[in-house]
Order: structure tokens, then sequence, then C-alpha cells
């Protein structure tokens, strides 16, 4: 079990990439996110505070599916 830990933590900071509000975001979040965040704000990959401000000031570039989400969460 401890050789997937670094795997599985390594998995939920690439997944997390949409990290939004108190709540962190749903599955469905994400995945509408995921390809947008890796294009436009991959360095800020498990910087779910930057990761944010980068979605919300590139709202124009966003995808559909994605600036809906970030619309919805406040940005």
């Amino acid at each position: 079990m401890k050789c997937f830990l670094p795997a599985a933590l390594a998995f939920l900071a690439l997944t997390g990439v949409a990290a939004f509000a108190q709540s962190g975001p749903t599955a469905q979040e994400r995945a509408a996110c995921r390809s947008d965040a890796m294009k436009l704000c991959a360095s800020f990959v498990g910087k779910p505070e930057q990761m944010n401000g980068c979605l919300r000031d590139n709202k124009a570039k966003l995808s559909d599916s994605c600036r809906k989400v970030v619309e919805a969460r406040g940005g």
C-alpha cells in the first residue's frame, strides 16, 4: 500500500486542478476544467488558490463547460 501513496497524491494534485471556494470541486467540475487548467494554468497544479485565480484571469479563453464552473463558483 505504501508504494501507491505517492502516485495517489500526484493523481489528487492533478485532478484537483480546479479548486474552488471552501468546498473543493466536484468530480464533474474537475473534469470540466481539467483540459483548460492544464493548457492555461499548468504551473499552478497543486496550488488551489493560484489555480483558481488563473482560471478566473483566463475566463475568456476557457471552454464553455469550465467557464460555467468558474462563474458558478464566483469567478
